[in-house]
């Protein structure tokens, strides 16, 4: 009789306990995370089954178990690790745009264009991360920072992110994920997705802080030139 596998609620699994890996199960790691990318891009979410990515790693089913609990800590895995692909080149090749504004969104039609090419292996991982549960949180969680540090990156900030900021790259991210499902499911055209891109990157103006004289000033009064002792009081200009 075959033994099952334990699952993700009995079982710790190696990639998300925390401890560092040695040389050897990071290798291991590489290997799976190899496989599934090469399952998913050939056969999309159907064709990444966990009996397989063992046999292409080269790994025995339970020890596959040990590193990912479930098929979905496998392909949310997979998505960080081509985040972090992404972010690599990126660091190589910064956006050069010259407005914050313009270098996220340019980095991010970049990022598009990288899941464009693998569209079925896109299609994967994006499926993963909707159906992913609190069990999946850990591996959802270091995606989405993953991918707050890339368009954080891109604006070239030279002081830490103001709250409003980070608001402003939440609402970012939330825009490029589903930007990125609309166009999967057939809903979206590439020149919409950028449309909407460059449209939600404006937020960061929006939200980086004023500098120069008028910082601060009320509005349509650095124009003006006035100061609110010299306003006349309502109704005075007509009387003689």
């Amino acid at each position: 009789m075959t033994t099952e596998p334990k699952s993700a609620t009995t079982s710790v699994a190696i990639a998300s306990s925390g401890l560092p890996l040695t040389e050897r199960q990071e290798a291991r790691r590489r290997r799976i995370l190899h496989a599934t990318a090469q399952l998913a891009s050939r056969g999309g979410f159907d064709a990444v089954q966990m009996r397989e990515v063992a046999e292409s790693s080269s790994v025995a089913l339970g020890t596959l178990y040990r590193y990912f609990p479930s098929k979905i800590h496998l392909l949310v895995a997979t998505m960080q690790d081509q985040l972090q692909h992404l972010h690599e080149t990126l660091r190589k090749r910064p956006p050069t745009e010259e407005e914050p504004a313009a270098r996220v969104a340019q980095t991010l039609m970049r990022a598009f264009r990288a899941m464009q090419r693998e569209p079925h292996l896109a299609d994967a991982m994006v499926r993963a991360l909707t159906f992913a549960d609190r069990s999946v949180s850990a591996e959802v969680d270091a995606a989405s920072r993953l991918t707050t540090t890339i368009i954080l990156d891109a604006m070239g900030l030279t002081v830490p992110p103001t709250s409003a900021q980070l608001s402003a790259v939440r609402v970012i991210e939330h825009t490029w994920h589903s930007a990125l499902i609309t166009w999967l499911s057939g809903r979206a055209s590439i020149a919409q997705v950028k449309i909407d891109i460059e449209t939600v990157c404006r937020l960061i103006d929006l939200t980086t802080p004023a500098t120069g004289p008028t910082a601060g000033a009320a509005p349509g009064r650095a124009k003006s030139g006035r100061t609110p002792t010299s306003r006349s009081k309502p109704g005075r200009a007509k009387r003689r």
